[in-house]
């Protein structure tokens, strides 16, 4: 298995304020014989399904020295820029992604469906159609998000870590609770998310 397993991962402050901070509590593992340089967290807001150049990075950390054994820590990252967001694709639905790269690799990704809507019932009422849907965007401050906490999408990657030596198939089998609703993964479809949102 890998040196780096991620065990867990909570949203909080969920349903929020779309101009609300993100935060999410990871749990991971460290393997013996550990790793010796920092693991590159990120969090990336897909602003437009037509196009990667709408995506933003809300925030990247730096988490080490890392010691073997479990570690938690709390990822917080600002709300995207509603001002590069094309104005279609503001509410319904998007993605939200969490990645963690180790030596620039990608070795986690934790997607994660976000629904912007409406909070305001006076404005709702006012520009919805006959098939109840928004005739017009509005104001950031009536729109609200809401996490699909229980329902991610996990990948794993493989990569070599500190040696090419040490290069450590994927455990298919590691456990990982994702969410509130502690959510394992080995029921989640673990195929490869880059980003473009998928309806039932």
């Amino acid at each position: 298995m890998a040196l780096v397993n991620v065990t867990n991962v909570e949203v909080q402050n969920n349903p929020a304020k779309f101009t609300d901070a993100f935060s999410f509590q990871i749990t991971f593992d460290c393997i013996a014989p550990g790793i010796k340089e920092e693991l590159e967290w990120k969090l990336v807001y897909v602003g437009s399904a037509d196009s990667a150049d709408f995506d933003q990075t809300l925030d990247t950390v730096l988490v080490g020295p890392v010691a073997v054994g479990r570690s938690t820590f709390v990822f917080q990252a600002p709300a995207p820029d509603a001002k590069k967001i094309p104005k279609k694709d503001l509410m319904d639905v998007t993605i939200v992604l969490l990645t963690c790269h180790y030596k620039e690799k990608e070795f986690i990704r934790v997607g994660y469906y976000v629904n912007n809507f409406c909070d305001n019932e006076p404005f709702r009422k006012q520009n919805t159609d006959e098939e109840g849907k928004l005739t017009k965007t509005p104001p950031i401050d009536m729109i609200s998000r809401n996490i699909a906490a229980d329902k991610p999408r996990v990948t794993r990657f493989d990569i070599p870590w500190d040696s090419v030596q040490q290069k450590i198939p994927m455990d298919d089998h590691s456990g990982m609770d994702v969410g509130v609703s502690q959510v394992n993964i080995e029921e989640q479809n673990s195929g490869n998310w880059g980003g473009e949102m998928e309806t039932d």
